[in-house]
């Protein structure tokens, strides 16, 4: 009875352990559907080309995972993009590609601050009052455009930002995959970054401890509306356009990435490598369901599925948060487990 108990446990820890280390198992679950369906999926020129895909939706991604872990919510992150990729395209003809592409990343840094001014200052529920910004940018972007889409002064200018820079990786995604190496170490290595786990736990307490809570709900904001900015110029500058359209469904497509990733919307959990994990996982059945001629609708439905399976696999963890399930706890109580059953088997052989 004991022993059947014991096998009971061991199987019970595995099945958390499994939970616990969903996102790279749905990853790599992902991966090998994708490799069936797609000829050639681990090519390099096709992941290169995977990659480049989701790195605007990276970028988006990246500012979100700092909000989210904040435990606030950020929804004008696709009207940054159209905003900024208007400002860096449409502007060259007075003043330049370079200087154009920095008052695009300045406009996304601004209507960040804009955002922090609502949220942190006039405390304003974020899902508002980013709702709000959001109607407002995307209005602006069709007032100055006219509704119509604005094009750049060199069809050639952007090119480079798609061409191979390391390895077979471009030069948009590098700029992705190095900004989120940078908050991978801030969020783990740095005072402050650890400090805006506790934020996003609870911030009242957070606020008794000696944190400025208030600050780091501005500075989440600000770098969000930051990371939105580069997304835009960068996507403009690559296809030589500006849109008051764009981004109209990127930001949800990229809460649902930092989420698959292990991002808590309730705020204090999340991490940088998981929002790679749930982009890569989401660009991987986006490849093999184009190539397969999929509906976009149906496409939705499977990372909405996705999605909501995750989310109540984190529900399971989340009430069993005393429970040790690292890998090394992992092995070491399924090797006990399995050397418990032994004698058990050779007992009931002799007999």
């Amino acid at each position: 009875m004991k022993a059947a108990s014991s096998v009971q446990g061991g199987w019970t820890l595995a099945l958390l352990g499994l939970v616990r280390y969903r996102v790279v198992v749905i990853l790599v679950a992902t991966l090998v559907i994708a490799a069936s369906f797609v000829p050639g999926f681990f090519e390099a020129r096709t992941l290169s080309l995977g990659l480049d895909r989701a790195a605007t939706m990276g970028l988006i991604a990246i500012g979100l995972t700092v909000v989210l872990i904040a435990g606030q919510l950020d929804l004008s992150g696709g009207a940054i993009l159209a905003l900024s990729s208007i400002a860096a395209v449409g502007l060259q003809g007075q003043l330049g590609q370079f200087p154009a592409a920095l008052v695009g990343v300045g406009v996304g840094l601004a209507a960040g601050c804009f955002n922090a001014l609502l949220v942190a200052v006039l405390r304003i529920n974020s899902l508002v009052a980013t709702l709000a910004s959001m109607l407002l940018f995307r209005a602006i972007c069709h007032l100055i455009t006219d509704s119509r889409p604005v094009s750049g002064t060199d069809p050639f200018f952007g090119i480079p930002l798609t061409q191979p820079l390391v390895w077979t990786l471009s030069a948009r995604v590098t700029i992705f995959l190095v900004l989120l190496l940078l908050l991978h170490l801030w969020l783990t290595r740095a005072v402050v970054g650890r400090n805006l786990f506790a934020v996003g736990s609870n911030a009242a307490s957070a606020s008794a401890s000696g944190i400025r809570s208030r600050w780091y709900l501005f500075g989440a904001f600000v770098f969000s509306g930051l990371m939105a900015g580069i997304a835009g110029v960068t996507f403009g500058i690559a296809s030589n356009t500006g849109s008051p359209v764009f981004g109209d469904t990127i930001v949800l497509t990229s809460i649902a990435a930092v989420v698959i990733g292990g991002t808590r919307l309730e705020g204090g959990v999340g991490s940088a490598l998981g929002t790679l994990g749930g982009l890569l996982t989401l660009a991987a059945l986006t490849t093999a369901m184009e190539y397969q001629s999929i509906p976009a609708y149906v496409q939705d439905i499977v990372t909405g599925a996705i999605l909501l399976l995750l989310i109540l696999l984190d529900r399971l963890t989340h009430s069993k948060r005393g429970v040790d399930v690292s890998l090394t706890t992992l092995a070491r109580r399924l090797s006990r487990t399995s050397a418990g059953s032994q004698p058990k088997e050779m007992e009931r052989t002799i007999r």
